[in-house]
């Protein structure tokens, strides 16, 4: 597939991406090789293969899923500019 001049004039003007005329030949150019590398993945048997997020094999630490009141209150209110009864104060936006 190739793309022509007006096409990628088009899809400048739809990615708001100011291209000026003499540069769209090139930019055409650039979106035919992409959409020919596309064209190329395509072709590549992928049947009975896994995706996978990384090419080593991970198992990643996993923590016991245990609900509790963190017990923190103290040190988060620390970092507050403002704290009152326990919670942050913020300043009102709204009246």
């Amino acid at each position: 597939m190739t793309i022509d001049i007006k096409t990628a004039a088009r899809i400048a003007k739809l990615a708001r991406i100011k291209v000026d005329e003499v540069d769209l030949s090139a930019l055409a150019q650039e979106f035919t090789n992409i959409l020919g590398f596309i064209e190329q993945l395509n072709e590549v048997d992928v049947e009975g293969i896994e995706p996978m997020t990384s090419v080593t094999p991970q198992r990643l630490f996993r923590r016991d899923d245990v609900v509790n009141d963190g017990n923190q209150q103290a040190a988060v209110l620390a970092n507050a500019p403002d704290a009152r009864e326990g919670f942050f104060a913020v300043p009102v936006v709204v009246e």
